[in-house]
């Protein structure tokens, strides 16, 4: 018999009943799966074709889009000397951390060469800086900057490997000497450039142990080479490639524009009920959400998370990072420049960072130019109408490049990442004070359901390769359940942890220690 038909018969799927009873009269029966794969990004393809390589193929992956792909999503825009639009990525853009020859390769790299996909270096020096009053030097403090990050992330490996506590990244860069005042605009700029731009958070408002941690295992690990993609199939041309190795066209184990409406889950088995009215009974699921759609409720369990889940996903963040487009009739910015870095007078992260892609390598000659804002900047830009936020970016692009005529752009184009209901955000982040036993609880599964994206992802959050990997890890794990272990060290449910706990004791909380009142009686608590 097959593998998957003995698993189906020897297990009972038991939550959820009441709430899928209706489903199941309208639809006569569940559809019956050993697996079910909820989400169509790179972790959910990932994870089906990790079950696929372990003869496990009785899966069914549930996609709310019209396509697999997840966050690496793109769209048409503009148009060429042809007529024909450029394709442009809304979202994931770069393989970051290719691999040295003979060394560990990033394995979007691995897939990007196999599937030929376009890319081209991104030149991160080759910057120029503005301000309000046009083109201004300050290239020496993007030197300091650096000087004082070489420095704070070397503290932040020491603060890891003793078990100090954690530092925001805003304090390990001041005791490393970077200091920007809050009026200093141009450094706020490079302070916006140096960190933002990658954490899609401030320095503030990330953890420096694992903002560096992260960075520097995928730089270090792999390489610092990042490479944007301009491939004119789209950055999820890699997916759909690893997707064709186990799924043939028009594959039943597929199922687009499938909204799930209830997750019920035990240590028997899931059942997965869809707005449809449709539902998937299943001995195992891999739920691939992003931390956004957890965070909004978008679906609901049955029965709730237990607490420790809940709190893992309410204390990690998920930033937003929004790419507006631009295309002119006229490339009038310097056409050897890849980046500019503007300084706004009065607003940290007021449309900071304009990239070319009218260069060689790139779109060349598209007159095609975009700029990203991040967090609050983005939600503000997502609120409003795009004639607001073009006024707005024309205004600063005027202050920039006062000697030339700054035309109206004849395509205008950018997502709403903030309130896509299948995403809720760009990708994840650490804040202040996270530990890798909150982590753990993130990434932890509940009974049967398994969890995987790159917000799972310890050492690469953040990065679609840590989507990629957290995939991978999740289906082998599922397999090895499935298959009776064998012996494999990696067999069973994943650590989580009840309760955590701070490093002050109760009894601490005293005069001697500045604490002049009972907290419980004279606070309130």
């Amino acid at each position: 018999m097959h593998l998957s038909l003995l698993l189906l018969g020897v297990w009972a799927v038991q939550p959820g009943a009441a709430y899928v009873a209706k489903s199941a009269r309208n639809e006569g029966i569940c559809k019956k799966a050993t697996v079910a794969v909820l989400g169509g990004g790179i972790a959910g393809i990932s994870a089906a074709q990790t079950l696929s390589d372990a003869s496990i193929d009785d899966f069914l992956i549930l996609e709310y889009r019209d396509r697999i792909g997840g966050r690496a999503w793109h769209e048409n825009f503009g148009k060429n000397k042809d007529g024909k639009p450029y394709v442009i990525e809304m979202g994931a853009n770069w393989v970051q951390g290719l691999g040295v020859p003979g060394g560990p390769e990033n394995p979007i790299w691995t897939l990007a060469k196999e599937f030929n996909l376009a890319t081209t270096p991104s030149d991160y020096d080759n910057v120029s800086t503005y301000n309000e009053h046009g083109y201004k030097d300050y290239s020496h403090l993007l030197a300091k900057y650096d000087e004082a990050a070489d420095v704070a992330c070397q503290k932040a490996g020491a603060i890891l490997k003793d078990n100090l506590q954690d530092q925001s990244a805003e304090a390990g860069l001041a005791l490393a000497g970077w200091k920007p005042k809050s009026d200093d605009m141009e450094a706020q700029a490079v302070d916006w450039w140096k960190w933002d731009f990658e954490d899609a958070f401030s320095p503030l408002e990330s953890s420096l142990m694992y903002g560096c941690a992260s960075d520097n295992l995928t730089s270090n690990g792999f390489s610092d080479q990042d490479n944007f993609v301009t491939d004119q199939r789209g950055f999820n041309t890699i997916i759909k490639g690893m997707a064709s190795k186990f799924l043939t066209e028009n594959d039943h184990r597929l199922k687009l524009n499938t909204q799930i409406a209830n997750i019920a889950y035990s240590p028997d088995g899931v059942i997965i009920s869809n707005q449809d009215g449709s539902c998937v009974q299943a001995a195992y699921a891999i739920c691939t959400f992003s931390l956004g759609v957890l965070q909004n409720d978008v679906v609901a369990f049955t029965p709730e998370l237990p607490e420790w889940k809940q709190t893992a996903i309410q204390m990690f963040t998920m930033g937003t990072y929004t790419k507006i487009f631009m295309q002119f009739n006229e490339t009038f910015w310097p056409t050897d420049t890849q980046y500019f870095l503007y300084a706004d007078p009065e607003s940290r992260g007021w449309y900071p960072l304009f990239q070319s892609l009218s260069m060689p390598g790139f779109h060349e000659g598209s007159n095609i130019l975009f700029v990203t804002v991040t967090h609050e900047m983005a939600y503000r830009a997502e609120r409003q109408s795009d004639e607001k936020t073009k006024s707005e970016i024309l205004d600063v692009l005027r202050k920039m490049f006062p000697d030339v005529e700054v035309p109206e752009p004849t395509a205008f184009l950018y997502p709403r990442w903030s309130t896509e209901p299948w995403a809720y955000g760009s990708y994840s982040n650490w804040p202040t004070g996270t530990t890798l036993e909150m982590h753990q609880n993130l990434r932890a599964n509940t009974d049967r359901l398994w969890f995987a994206g790159e917000a799972t992802s310890q050492s690469y959050f953040g990065f679609l390769h840590g989507a990629w990997f957290e995939g991978q890890h999740a289906g082998r794990e599922i397999a090895n359940l499935l298959t009776g272990c064998k012996g494999n060290s990696t067999c069973g449910p994943r650590k989580h942890y009840e309760k955590l706990h701070g490093t002050t004791g109760f009894e601490d909380y005293s005069e001697v220690n500045g604490w002049y009142a009972d907290p419980f009686v004279d606070n309130n608590i």
